[in-house]
């Protein structure tokens, strides 16, 4: 592709800059800013176009019930957590849990990571007053700090490129783990067995015991593919910061399109998908998948307008839409919204995020979210799928691979006085490691009672 005709491109790609863009910080320093975004523009991506189009072809295969799609991680990651054993752990977990999901699903599962790019939130508030002080709140490792000092809270574009870093060590420690044995079936398997010892899980036995049957034959009967030694996992992060979004998008070389080469895949957030507005004009321009969550809130027509913004020609694997309507509401507000995409007809993949529309306030302040509610969300998204004869394409939670205490519930039953042990998350509550994997066998028998 001639210069001109890459300049034409990154050029359309900064039209967002003239809309309304929500959620995006003040950065006290422009010139600043300047110098950092260009530094990113020169810099390798992090992703490639190719890995994004596989991705693209495997939720495609979700979307027709052909694959599950397992999304997990940090709410919001930090820079002082983004070490090896952090990463190492939440890799492990998705992998413990897709090898539930697998059996259970009997369809191989999309692993996508969100992390290597989750550095920034949206807020509802934009400053926090603490004794009488107010400095803005805090919006993620990427824009500021979470101490609360005048210094700290000030947003600083330096931490722009600290983020692409970051996240360019977080990437080769998944492609390293995932490609060089950590990734074995049978080492997985083996750590999904030491989860079962513990008695607070023996209800999961005999999903187990036939996980572990499955095994046996296969080794058996000799059989050995290299994908049972290694696996795909891909990254993906919500498109909130515009600015280093856009510093990440590239011109493919083959084919002359755009791509966001911060992540695989990227969706846009509730409070930013306005359909006149920056998050979606920038988004619909590259051709990665997207993802839009979608709360209660949501029309019918809603949907469909998006379906029109950001794939209006209908390309299986480019759109995912990811609800988030709370436990109590998602029988009531769901099925108008799958049955206006149905009769559209253009393929969606519907991914759940029981995890957001669930949270709440403990009675001793801690912000958190119940084990029961979150359950309760994804049976109600089988369920209204399953009467509407469309697929549940996947599952997108925040979880951690630390044996933290935010979640309340589950089979080792967090209370709310037990939230104070190892309350460790800057923004919002994650599952834990023993949480994630008893949601995972718990949606695996889940899966085998359903035709997906």
């Amino acid at each position: 592709m001639h210069n001109n005709e890459t300049a034409a491109k990154l050029a359309d790609i900064a039209a967002w800059r003239q809309r309304e863009a929500h959620h995006q910080p003040a950065w006290p320093d422009t010139d600043r800013l300047a110098e950092d975004l260009a530094y990113l523009r020169s810099l390798p991506p992090l992703v490639f176009a190719g890995e994004a189009d596989k991705l693209k072809e495997e939720i495609a295969a979700a979307s027709r019930a052909e694959a599950f799609m397992l999304m997990g991680g940090d709410c919001a990651e930090s820079f002082a957590e983004s070490t090896a054993d952090r990463i190492r752990g939440k890799i492990r977990t998705i992998l413990q849990m897709a090898v539930a999901l697998t059996y259970g699903a009997s369809v191989p599962v999309v692993k996508i990571g969100r992390m290597a790019g989750q550095y920034a939130k949206p807020r509802s508030r934009q400053t926090e007053i603490r004794d009488g002080i107010e400095l803005p709140s805090y919006f993620g490792d990427m824009i500021n700090g979470h101490e609360f000092t005048e210094t700290a809270r000030t947003p600083d574009s330096r931490r722009l490129v600290e983020a692409y870093q970051r996240s360019a060590a977080t990437l080769n420690l998944v492609r390293a783990f995932t490609t060089g044995g950590f990734a074995d079936l049978s080492k997985v398997h083996e750590w999904n067995q030491g989860f079962m010892r513990n008695p607070a899980y023996s209800r999961y036995e005999a999903l187990a015991a036939e996980i572990d049957r499955a095994m046996r034959f296969m080794k058996a009967a000799k059989v050995s593919d290299e994908s049972f030694r290694t696996v795909d996992m891909y990254v993906a992060h919500e498109a909130l910061l515009l600015d280093y979004e856009e510093a990440l998008t590239r011109v493919d070389s083959r084919t002359g399109e755009l791509y966001d080469c911060s992540a695989h895949m990227l969706w846009i957030g509730e409070r930013t998908r306005q359909l006149g507005g920056a998050h979606v004009d920038l988004m619909s321009k590259v051709r990665n998948p997207i993802g839009v969550k979608l709360g209660p809130t949501t029309a019918p027509e809603d949907a469909i307008a998006l379906i029109d913004r950001l794939n209006p020609e209908g390309e299986e694997g480019r759109l995912t839409f990811i609800t988030r309507m709370g436990a109590e509401r998602i029988i009531a507000v769901l099925p108008p919204i799958v049955e206006a995409v149905k009769a559209d007809g253009r393929p969606v993949t519907w991914v759940t995020d029981p995890m957001h529309g669930n949270t709440i306030s403990a009675e001793n302040g801690y912000k958190t979210r119940k084990m029961s509610a979150i359950l309760k969300e994804i049976r109600g998204f089988f369920a209204v799928h399953e009467s509407l004869g469309t697929h549940p394409g996947g599952m997108h939670v925040e979880l951690t691979g630390d044996d933290v205490t935010e979640v309340l519930g589950g089979s080792e039953e967090i209370s709310v006085e037990g939230l104070a042990d190892r309350y460790e998350t800057l923004v919002d509550p994650r599952l834990n490691h023993q949480q994630s994997l008893e949601m995972a066998f718990l949606v695996a028998e889940a899966l085998r009672d359903i035709q997906l």
